[in-house]
């Protein structure tokens, strides 16, 4: 459900080039959108019952939904479901791309050389078990 609430207001060719602009980059086109208008729930009495200002939005290759009746105009319904579809998508994208740079840094660790201090406390660990196994021995010929 849209949580954005602005003003109804008549939407500015500005925002929605700008919305444009960020739908290409992302590279969502309009013919994989499904849109659906539907009516409205909720408070509001008899008008939110008659006019369909809600905007069910369906995004065909990834399958997310949106459903939006933030406002009372449908055209800013259509505008900001395709703002949070837009955030949606890139926060996808946002945790692909950090969980491939977790991955490659995971493996950069993984197979970076120990430090000098770091094999001098292993040599030293060694050492000492070493030492405390060789006690638990049972006397033998040589003793």
């Amino acid at each position: 459900m849209c949580k954005i609430k602005t003003p109804t207001a008549v939407l500015s060719p500005d925002k929605q080039g700008e919305l444009d602009k960020r739908m290409a980059k992302i590279g969502l086109a309009e013919d994989d959108l499904v849109e659906k208008f539907i009516l409205g729930s909720g408070a509001g009495g008899q008008k939110i019952n008659k006019t369909s200002s809600c905007v069910y939005l369906k995004h065909l290759p990834s399958g997310i939904e949106i459903k939006c009746q933030a406002q009372r105009s449908r055209e800013m319904n259509r505008f900001q479901a395709r703002e949070e579809l837009c955030e949606r998508l890139e926060g996808i994208r946002r945790e692909q791309t950090r969980a491939r740079i977790d991955e490659t840094e995971k493996l950069r660790r993984q197979n970076r050389p120990l430090s000098r201090r770091s094999k001098q406390r292993s040599v030293a660990e060694k050492r000492k078990t070493s030492h405390k196994k060789s006690l638990r021995r049972s006397p033998g010929r040589d003793d």
